[in-house]
């Protein structure tokens, strides 16, 4: 397990591992063996090759004295002279013939002395490699696996637990670093206060929470509390995080749940942080039907019953945070566990504001750069967000090559993290160019009459990201935690504006609204189905919301009828169509607003600022608007704005 203090690393002289030398060695006598069997069929002497006829011919010749009879070679010998008239013997060889069974007779016929050649001495050997060598090669394929997975003799301490421990103030985080969740930092500072002066509970009789709970979006700061934690609390702190239990070996997580536990033990008090809990302590009563015996739930059990067993942990603290606490075993949320759950939500405006404040503090601001105004124009930004955003801000300021950091800087940036990168690449034809125009100012003008939708800082159709042919900027006034009805159905209609803008102009629509028909029918299913909001099926529920910080996946439908079904995709439909009509009939009645603002807006690219404003002003509202948004109907006398323009 890795330690890290605020000194530097020292290297440590590791002794030389047995097992290494146990490996060279076999690789050694491996090499040896085979030397032994190829060097001598490279270097042995060679002896002239004859064909198999030609013996055959010199043997009934009697030029052949001796001969040695393989299965696969014969070796034979012919007695010549040398030039001064010595006797001396050339020695042949020859591939015999399978089917010759004669040779033996023509050989005695011929009376050539022939025996067959002697047993190799050497044979011994391919007998053993022919045992040994598949086991050997099973053993490497092996090791090879290993070292891919943690390296040779690590895979032997695969249950020891991988966690990081933190000397005191290790991290370089303090709780002066930590903005915008003001209530979470009291929550951490208490414990981080109790261990450091445990008599002042004590006394009273208060015990330490064994356990808090972080929970919150991604981004709102969860590890960076954990972080500050570490770098105030004079204890040793444990980080690791939930996947790293979990392994392809059965048995490995639960036995790095017991050491992890053993090793906090014996450096109590301690903390022990464990970020992204839901990787470990998911439902047991959801996922696979393999029971007890699935590694992830035994790893679970063993979790469980360290935190709050028969052997009590005193002394350690755990710590863990998660994004989806709706997922967690319910044994592992009770209390005992986890005595507190600390919500680290998105921050408000007030929130924003200082957290851009403490990631500012070493970037150069000009004098124009009001980080309050910043604050209100970034609803919604968790702290990773606005991080990103006064980095982005000072890159943007260094790119051109500024002295300080404004506020066209911040703008800027903020329009990248939320519409993408400028495209001024992307070069438009006159038609699409009209029709975005008119798309975006059509958002614009019914977004300026809608309850709760916030004033309309900028207009452009400049494309921006992947999709993004235009855009239209809507902050809001102050930060809002509940949708109303009307706002709802403003909402939709502002969706709409688009599309409608484009019926009214050009008679036929682009697939440039897709994304707002999208969004629009999302919201009307909404408040259908989880708002309760149609007067037809009442304040029931038809969804099961699962996902409480994460966005963008779906919630499941209860189980209906087929007729419940249908009315709620009538429901729906009714909802769409009468947001489609009043938008057209809010254009229609500034349909000279509209072309004019539409017309700017092609020659200048990009509207902004109080101007816009003012003009936006002189938008008229119809007569219908307001009993639309009181109770979502259109008065039957008259017909839908839509089926007019068929």
């Amino acid at each position: 397990m890795p330690v890290e203090t605020n000194n530097k690393k020292k290297r440590q002289i590791k002794p030389p591992n047995i097992r290494q030398f146990g490996g060279s060695l076999l690789v050694l006598l491996t090499l040896l063996f085979l030397l032994n069997l190829i060097v001598p069929s490279f270097f042995g002497p060679k002896l002239p090759q004859v064909p198999y006829s030609d013996f055959i011919a010199q043997v009934q010749a009697g030029k052949v004295d001796r001969a040695i009879v393989g299965g696969d070679r014969i070796e034979y010998g012919i007695k010549t002279q040398t030039p001064d008239g010595k006797p001396t013997e050339q020695v042949f060889a020859t591939t015999p013939v399978a089917i010759d069974l004669d040779l033996p007779k023509i050989l005695r016929d011929n009376k050539v002395e022939f025996a067959a050649p002697l047993p190799d001495q050497n044979g011994w050997i391919g007998t053993l490699l022919s045992w040994v060598a598949p086991p050997l090669i099973f053993i490497a394929i092996w090791g090879f696996f290993l070292n891919r997975g943690g390296g040779g003799p690590a895979a032997l301490t695969v249950g020891k637990s991988k966690a990081r421990i933190y000397s005191e103030g290790s991290t370089g985080v303090k709780f002066l670093d930590v903005a915008g969740v003001d209530e979470a930092k009291a929550e951490l500072e208490e414990i981080v206060d109790f261990l450091k002066n445990a008599d002042k509970y004590t006394k009273l009789g208060a015990k330490i929470p064994k356990g808090v709970l972080l929970v919150g979006p991604p981004g709102t700061g969860k590890t960076l509390l954990a972080k500050a934690i570490a770098g105030e609390a004079a204890v040793p702190f444990f980080s690791i995080s939930g996947s790293e239990f979990i392994e392809l070996f059965v048995g490995v997580g639960a036995a790095r749940v017991r050491d992890l536990f053993e090793q906090a033990k014996q450096q109590a008090p301690c903390i022990v942080f464990i970020d992204e809990l839901d990787a470990l302590g998911k439902s047991r009563g959801s996922g696979s039907m393999m029971g007890g015996n699935d590694e992830r739930e035994q790893t679970l059990n063993q979790l469980l019953t360290e935190m709050d067993g028969f052997d009590a942990n005193t002394g350690v603290i755990i710590i863990a945070a998660t994004n989806r606490p709706e997922i967690l075993d319910q044994a592992l949320r009770r209390p005992g566990r986890f005595d507190r759950q600390v919500v680290v939500d998105r921050p408000d405006k007030i929130g924003r504001e200082a957290i851009l404040k403490v990631h500012a503090r070493n970037v150069k601001l000009a004098d124009d750069v009001d980080l309050a105004t910043i604050a209100i124009r970034t609803p919604g930004f968790a702290g990773a967000d606005l991080a990103n955003l006064v980095n982005e801000a000072a890159l943007l300021a260094a790119r051109q090559n500024q002295q300080a950091v404004t506020t066209a800087d911040f703008n800027e940036a903020i329009e990248r993290v939320v519409a993408g990168l400028e495209k001024r690449s992307r070069v438009l034809n006159e038609t699409e160019k009209k029709t975005v125009a008119y798309h975006e100012v059509g958002h614009a003008i019914i977004g300026a009459l809608m309850p709760g939708a916030g004033k309309v800082e900028k207009i452009s159709v400049v494309p921006r990201g992947v999709g993004a042919l235009g855009y239209t900027i809507q902050m809001p006034e102050e930060d809002r935690f509940l949708m109303i009805e009307d706002e709802i159905r403003g909402r939709i209609a502002t969706l709409l504006g688009g599309r409608s803008a484009e019926e009214t102009v050009f008679g036929k629509v682009s697939t440039g609204a897709s994304d707002d028909i999208q969004k629009a029918t999302d919201l009307a299913e909404r408040s259908v189905t989880l708002y309760g909001m149609s007067d037809k099926l009442g304040p029931v529920a038809f969804e099961k919301p699962q996902q409480q910080f994460l966005e963008g996946y779906g919630n499941p439908r209860r189980s209906i009828s087929p007729e419940v079904a249908r009315e709620i995709d009538r429901e729906v439909k009714q909802i769409v169509d009468n947001a489609h009509h009043i938008a057209l009939s809010i254009l229609q009645e500034n349909r000279d607003l509209l072309e004019e603002t539409a017309q700017d807006l092609l020659q200048k690219e990009i509207l902004e600022g109080p101007k816009l404003r003012e003009r936006l002003k002189q938008a008229k509202a119809p007569a219908e608007l307001a009993e639309w948004l009181r109770t979502g109907k259109i008065s039957e006398d008259r017909p839908l704005m839509q089926s007019l323009l068929v």
